[in-house]
């Protein structure tokens, strides 16, 4: 997975304040969340709020990220969907991604079901 290197050193410095030092916390923890599930991509497992998607889809251009997954089932998804493409990232597709909790029968991360979204 590409690196964000803000993000990379509010981890290592163990930051008090991510709205210190102008980080997404909706955008911080879906990445931290996919490294440690292993993911290829920044995967967002929670909810996504409409009024952060601006800055999202900031932060993944200046960063030279052009994909992500959406494994979350909330409720307002179509909307969120819609508010993306206003930024200029359109749905690519379904994929599957390693959940951030463990299959108890293979005792692996859960294989889940996401769609896959592509700057356009």
């Amino acid at each position: 997975m590409k690196k964000i290197e803000l993000f990379e050193r509010a981890i290592a410095e163990q930051a008090a304040s991510l709205k210190d030092l102008g980080i997404n916390p909706t955008l911080f923890w879906a990445y931290r969340n996919s490294i440690t599930a292993g993911n290829d991509r920044i995967d967002f497992g929670e909810t996504i709020w409409d009024t952060d998607i601006p800055e999202i889809t900031k932060t993944l251009k200046e960063n030279g990220i052009t994909e992500f997954t959406i494994s979350s089932t909330f409720s307002s998804l179509i909307p969120t969907l819609a508010e993306f493409a206003k930024h200029g990232f359109q749905m690519a597709g379904l994929t599957e991604v390693k959940a951030n909790y463990t299959d108890f029968q293979t005792q692996e991360r859960a294989a889940i079901p996401a769609i896959r979204m592509q700057m356009a």
